[in-house]
């Protein structure tokens, strides 16, 4: 009986262990603590990246918890200035690059000085996909890679198409068709059209109360004065460079340059050019354009015609606006090219206060938000919310793209969703990415817009000179690059104003002209010009002898 009663204990003791073996073998480890990330971003009014769910997705896929320093996007160049200035840093920074981005003066000064991580052995270690687009697309390469070898900091690559060619003009050709004219061809015909706008009373309510032509001060694209520029020499809007034969040179000194400003005076003089546009707001612009009581805008210098008129849903005039291609004046007909809308610097850096497992875990994050799937979800939102599968029949934005996302566009009265981080997830966009959404066949349409400016880009596209300076990827050496940004800064500023100036009159055209010349002088644009040869000259060196 007691040894009956001992084999049965030993039984007993024997069927526990292997409960217990077997309870230990089926456990789930206690999952570890998340890895806590500071960063600091700019958060627009429809947006909580806190509780955003896009965020959500990371802090759950990579086993992060963010630790937000949010600023508005209004002042967030000076709110991320100042926190750099403070030493009280975060681990890392993610930036809305249209909003504000470090320049590339500030990646090579952070980079040096060891406050900005070097991303080489991250990418090539934790993140395939950065490595391979890096390895694939050159101008990516160029953009990133800093003199010394180094990439301290990632672009927001978007290889957006109608970004490409920014200053457009769009046309009322309602008004033209109602007054029986043709699409203006030269710089005189657009005059023509402009002082029938005037005049005629296109609206048609008896009231002289049309204004020919608007534009901004802004936003990048919509200044009047570069596209009327054009048809005489060639004006970037940014530096004010010209390139003949790899040599770099200034167009606002040229003559050229003054007898556009003669032609664009002209217009001012016949009150064909909305003396606002030299001065106000986008918002401002866009009330022109939106007109309670009548339609009252012939054209408006802009990227796309919703920065001015409403396109959208059961819009009045929207469809009223089409692109007028470059105008050929006495010496040019030329369009402001700038490589696929992307600037250089850096949008995404992780700092020196970053642990390693931090640094891992971020270089992992970007590395997602480089595939398509991790780039939609970033900047559009959730799959079967904000976009989904395209459906068949349905046609991708690109003429040979196959189509792999479909916008859900927000239903009236719906409020934004939080599920994207928009234009802070602007990671890695190229063109056969973008291509790959589909558009409506309808341009006028809200889900054909992305279609309208494809389309009208191919007004403008190769019509820039042959030789265009390549802003978007030259590196200024790291001991000029403070007084390149100093110096073009203080040009462009100078040569706006002046600009500005000659045309409203405040300054003359004949007595004033040697004087402005010697502005130019006085502000360094020798020097200016001396450090972006240098620049261009290191570029061709890397890229060949071929100019852009």
């Amino acid at each position: 009986m007691k040894k009956a009663s001992s084999i049965l204990l030993i039984a007993v003791l024997f069927s526990v262990f292997l409960s217990a073996c077997s309870s230990r073998k089926n456990a789930v480890p206690p999952s570890p603590s998340p890895i806590e990330i500071s960063v600091f971003a700019q958060q627009d009014a429809t947006q909580d990246l806190k509780t955003n769910e896009f965020t959500r997705l990371l802090e759950n896929k990579f086993g992060v918890k963010f630790d937000w320093e949010l600023v508005p996007t209004e002042g967030a160049k000076e709110k991320r200035q100042i926190s750099m200035a403070s030493g009280k840093y975060p681990d890392a920074y993610i930036l809305t690059s249209f909003v504000d981005q470090f320049s590339q003066a500030d990646v090579l000064r952070y980079g040096k000085q060891g406050v900005f991580y070097p991303l080489n052995d991250l990418i090539d270690k934790y993140a395939p996909h950065i490595k391979a687009a890096m390895e694939s697309n050159a101008d990516l390469r160029a953009l990133s890679t800093a003199p010394d070898g180094n990439i301290y900091g990632l672009v927001g690559y978007s290889e957006c198409y109608h970004c490409s060619y920014p200053n457009k003009m769009w046309l009322n050709t309602a008004w033209l068709k109602k007054l029986h004219l043709a699409m203006p061809v030269t710089t005189e015909d657009f005059r023509s059209v402009l002082r029938a706008f005037k005049n005629r009373d296109p609206n048609g309510n008896g009231i002289a109360d049309e204004i020919p032509l608007s534009g901004s001060t802004e936003d990048f694209g919509v200044r009047v004065i570069p596209y009327l520029m054009n048809g005489f020499i060639y004006d970037d809007d940014r530096t004010y460079l010209t390139m003949n034969g790899g040599k770099a040179g200034l167009a606002p000194d040229k003559e050229e340059w003054r007898e556009g400003l003669r032609y664009i005076k002209s217009l001012y003089d016949e009150d064909l050019i909305d003396p606002g546009a030299f001065t106000q707001s986008a918002d401002v612009f866009r009330k022109i354009g939106e007109n309670e009581n009548a339609q009252i805008l012939g054209a408006g210098a802009a990227m796309h015609p919703d920065i001015f008129v409403d396109t959208g849903p059961g819009n009045r005039r929207g469809s009223d606006y089409n692109p007028l291609p470059p105008l050929k004046g006495p010496h040019a007909a030329y369009s402001v090219f700038y490589e696929s809308g992307i600037n250089s610097g850096a949008k995404f850096v992780i700092t020196d206060k970053a642990s390693e497992e931090a640094r891992i875990a971020l270089i992992k994050i970007a590395d997602y938000m480089y595939t398509p799937e991790g780039q939609a979800n970033a900047e559009v939102g959730k799959e079967g919310v904000d976009w989904r599968r395209p459906a068949a029949g349905e046609n991708a934005l690109g003429p040979d793209s196959t189509p792999e996302f479909t916008r859900i566009p927000v239903k009236a009265g719906e409020k934004p969703h939080n599920t994207a981080w928009g234009g802070m997830g602007h990671f890695y966009m190229p063109r056969e990415y973008r291509d790959s959404w589909t558009q409506g066949m309808d341009i006028y349409a809200p889900d054909g817009y992305e279609r309208r400016l494809y389309e009208a880009t191919k007004l403008y596209d190769g019509t820039q000179p042959k030789e265009v300076y390549p802003i978007w990827s030259v590196w200024i050496d790291a001991a000029a690059a403070d007084e390149e940004n100093i110096l073009q800064t203080n040009i462009k500023n100078y040569v706006d104003e002046s600009a500005v100036q000659f045309i409203t009159g405040d300054k003359d055209l004949n007595k004033d002209w040697d004087t402005y010349l010697q502005g130019l002088k006085t502000l360094g644009s020798a020097r200016y010009l001396e450090i972006m040869q240098r620049a261009y000259d290191d570029w061709a060196s890397l890229n060949g002898s071929e100019h852009p």
